[in-house]
């Protein structure tokens, strides 16, 4: 996957290799650039007009700009321990659902749930939770109901991509698209070897993430945990 490194501190070499550079998701090129290019534009068109204005508007404009980078920002996560037995975190967010449920799509019997919340300014990477294999993959078109909404998961613009690790313990991932949200993308298909902790989609502006587990798995988050993607663990399986 291409990354694009805009920032590097002068004393990087005494910095830990995560904090060497702020690098953009490539989903992130064309806005930023178009934004860049419209700020621009429209600051040259108001400090015309109202010249005394020059200074709060660079300063306003900076501020949306840093908030554009910051949201588009794909910070390196490197997984602590590779094991398929050990469910990591698919993005940063809050714990907002941890239930046992009946999933109707795929599995069609009772699973745990665990879904996380990610708002507009927390990291919108999403990342294989395991490794092995994609063996199911499905794109839903749908509604925009906020994201932490209990019928989002069924009725919202979704994804549902199923991973089978070596073992043969198979897990769902399902994106979600918010009220603001709204564009899901997602690089993998049926068929597609997966590595634990690579980038695997992204959500745009606010969304959430489901986690549906065996009923025998051992969950290791709580209700309105904050959690980071490839840094901390879901659950273990058996």
């Amino acid at each position: 996957m291409q990354r694009f490194s805009i920032f590097r501190p002068i004393f990087a070499a005494h910095q830990p290799h995560h904090a060497l550079m702020l690098r953009i998701h490539k989903e992130g090129f064309q806005i930023l650039i178009v934004s860049a290019l419209v700020f621009a534009l429209l600051f040259w068109l108001l400090v015309r007009n109202w010249p005394v204005l020059q200074w709060p508007l660079l300063v306003v404009f900076l501020v949306l700009y840093g908030l554009f980078v910051q949201f588009f920002r794909n910070p390196v996560r490197k997984i602590p321990v590779f094991d398929n037995r050990l469910v990591y975190a698919p993005c940063d967010g809050k714990i907002c659902v941890i239930e046992e449920v009946f999933e109707p799509e795929y599995f069609k019997d009772k699973r745990l749930q665990v879904s996380i919340f990610m708002s507009p300014l927390n990291v919108h990477v999403n990342r294989n939770p395991v490794g092995g294999e994609v063996a199911y993959a499905q794109y839903h078109p749908g509604t925009y109901l906020v994201a932490w909404h209990p019928k989002s998961s069924t009725e919202n613009e979704r994804t549902s991509i199923v991973y089978r690790t070596p073992e043969g313990t198979e897990i769902l991932m399902r994106q979600i698209a918010g009220a603001v949200a709204r564009r899901i993308v997602y690089y993998v298909k049926a068929g597609d070897p997966v590595i634990q902790g690579a980038d695997m989609g992204f959500i745009k502006f606010g969304s959430r993430v489901d986690l549906f587990l065996p009923l025998d798995a051992d969950v290791q988050v709580q209700m309105d945990q904050i959690v980071k993607g490839n840094l901390d663990q879901i659950a273990h399986l058996k």
